[in-house]
Formats: structure tokens, C-alpha cells, sequence
């Protein structure tokens, strides 16, 4: 008896450590972003809150992640078919080494956005406890979806997960 109680007990703690961790300060599913800084590759900086008004997808990823390096062809083809116009895209690079993400960039042939999150700051806020992240966020800064791991951003499964998500017929 007190072996399956262990077991029980050992089950549920495993399932609410997964379910329930996050990354202190993180905003959940259904919350809305708090301002931030954005700090570009060029050196341009906006905020966060300059991005409303239009959907947002935000792939969060380093250059030194093999599945972020994977997914970014994906997003930059979605980016130029769809950018700007059903929503924006950026990304956030978590890297430590600024130029190695800029020369990652630079050697993808990136267009859309990408900024460097300096402090964490994002990281922390959109629960990147692992990457690639990609965050679908609506007009109004509220996270609609969390997406963990790479994907291929531009496939006919992708276009409809956007579709639904953001109730736009792509």
C-alpha cells in the first residue's frame, strides 16, 4: 500500500511540475504582454506596445540552437508571403554573443525584424524556458498560443494553425 501511494504521490508531482512550471514572470496563455524594449541588430530600438493593432507571431531562438537554425527559412517565406500584411513577425535572440546572432542573421538573408534580448527580459516574459518558442499574439498584446520547438512556419498544417488561431482566412 505504501508503495502505491509513493507511486501516486511521485505521478502527480511529476505531472504538476511539468504542467505548471514556468518561468518566474512569465506571461500565461491568455495574458497580455507587459511593455519591453526592443533592441534591434542595427541599432534601432522600439517597444513592444508599437507592434499592436495587427497580429504578432514572435519566434524566439538562438544561433547556436539547431532547431531555431532549422525553422528560420520557414519563417522568413512566411514572412514574405503573408509580413505585414495579415500580421507582423519578429524574432528575439537570446544569444549572449550579439554578433554571432547578427552574422547568423546575416548569412540566413533574415528580412523580417529580429532584436537582442539584452537583459532576459523577454525570455523571462514569454516563458522561453526552452527554444525555439513561437508566440502567436493577437492585435491587442493578448498570448493567444505557445508553440514549443520547430516547426516548418510556411506548411499547409502551420497556415492553418495561424488561421485558426488568429480567425484570418490566409
Amino acid at each position: 500500500m505504501t508503495r502505491i501511494i509513493f507511486l501516486v504521490v511521485f505521478w502527480i508531482s511529476a505531472i504538476s511540475t511539468t504542467v505548471f512550471a514556468k518561468t518566474p514572470g512569465e506571461v500565461d496563455v491568455g495574458g497580455v504582454l507587459r511593455e519591453a524594449s526592443l533592441y534591434g541588430f542595427a541599432g534601432d530600438f522600439r517597444k513592444l506596445s508599437e507592434l499592436r493593432g495587427k497580429p504578432l507571431i514572435i519566434n524566439v531562438w538562438a544561433s547556436w540552437c539547431g532547431p531555431c537554425r532549422e525553422e528560420m527559412g520557414s519563417l522568413e517565406r512566411l514572412s514574405r508571403r503573408f509580413g505585414g500584411k495579415q500580421f507582423n513577425i519578429i524574432g528575439v535572440s537570446t544569444d549572449d554573443d550579439a554578433s554571432a546572432a547578427a552574422a547568423f542573421l546575416a548569412r540566413s538573408k533574415v528580412t523580417f525584424d529580429n532584436y537582442l534580448d539584452r537583459n532576459l527580459l523577454l525570455e523571462k516574459m514569454l516563458g522561453a524556458d526552452t527554444i525555439p518558442l513561437t508566440i502567436l499574439v493577437d492585435a491587442h498584446g493578448r498570448v493567444l498560443k505557445k508553440i514549443h520547438g520547430s516547426k516548418e512556419w510556411d506548411s499547409a498544417e502551420s497556415l492553418e494553425l495561424i488561421d485558426r488561431t488568429f480567425r484570418k482566412k490566409m
